[in-house]
């Protein structure tokens, strides 16, 4: 690595991401015999299902940089933050990150229902990788940020959406990671809590932490990032300043 690299947290060489939308049919000896001979149309078919999420995204992100996405829906935003986060191998490319990664991706997907706050808080901090030691010292403060003291022991399956969505970013956030991973997380809760979320976010932006940060609102976007990344149909458009914004305004035609 270069001098110029030194400081670099997250590397992302031609990374693609397919995925196969086909529904796999039973098998039957009676299906098999029927089979026989439509191979090629079959092949055919299924590389019509294929799905490229992705097309040979490359970038690189430095320390303490704030690296935001913006695109459509379906332009291959949240795959991409899940492949950097490690959730997902892509089909091609590589991913090197330099740092312990957290990753606020679908806040709330390790919980279970069926389980009391108390309990979840242990269970998803497990998950992870904290200690019962480290919860146990860190509990008030996630339950105080959370604002759920009343409804610890109450079962999740009970919470609204935005209740388990606030206990799990306040888990994920008891600690200042190297490198975060945020993908549309500050509209959890009432706006009280948004703008509580959002002054969160900002102190471990202002410690040193390097973000990756996916959301639909542009000011949110405009405010909080360095770099805009524009994604369209799983290929990188632009990268750039707050003027990648304008540019995707303009033409989305807003």
């Amino acid at each position: 690595m270069s001098e110029l690299e030194k400081d670099v947290m997250v590397e992302v060489d031609g990374v693609s991401m397919m995925f196969n939308l086909g529904i796999e049919k039973g098998f039957s000896l009676k299906q098999w015999f029927t089979e026989i001979g439509k191979r090629d149309r079959k092949r055919e078919e299924k590389k019509k299902n294929e799905f490229w999420a992705l097309r040979d995204v490359s970038f690189r992100i430095r320390k303490g940089e704030v690296f935001g996405f913006i695109g459509a829906n379906g332009a291959g935003k949240s795959t991409l933050l899940k492949i950097v986060a490690g959730v997902i191998k892509p089909t091609e490319g590589t991913v090197r990150t330099y740092g312990n990664v957290c990753p606020m991706i679908e806040l709330g997907a390790g919980f279970d229902p069926q389980l009391t706050a108390r309990e979840n808080i242990y269970l998803d901090g497990a998950i992870m990788g904290y200690s019962k030691a480290f919860i146990d010292s860190k509990f008030d403060e996630i339950v105080e940020f959370s604002e759920l003291r009343d409804f610890l022991d109450v079962p999740v399956q009970n919470f609204s959406s935005g209740m388990a969505a606030r206990l799990a970013f306040s888990i994920a956030t008891v600690v200042d990671p190297e490198i975060l991973i945020v993908d549309e997380i500050l509209s959890v809760g009432d706006i009280a809590f948004q703008e509580k979320s959002q002054k969160k976010m900002m102190s471990m932006i202002t410690g040193g932490t390097t973000v990756l940060f996916v959301s639909h609102s542009l000011e949110q976007i405009r405010k909080m990032c360095d770099t805009v990344l524009w994604l369209d149909h799983g290929t990188v458009k632009k990268i750039g300043g707050a003027e990648v914004c304008d540019e995707y305004l303009a033409f989305s035609g807003l």
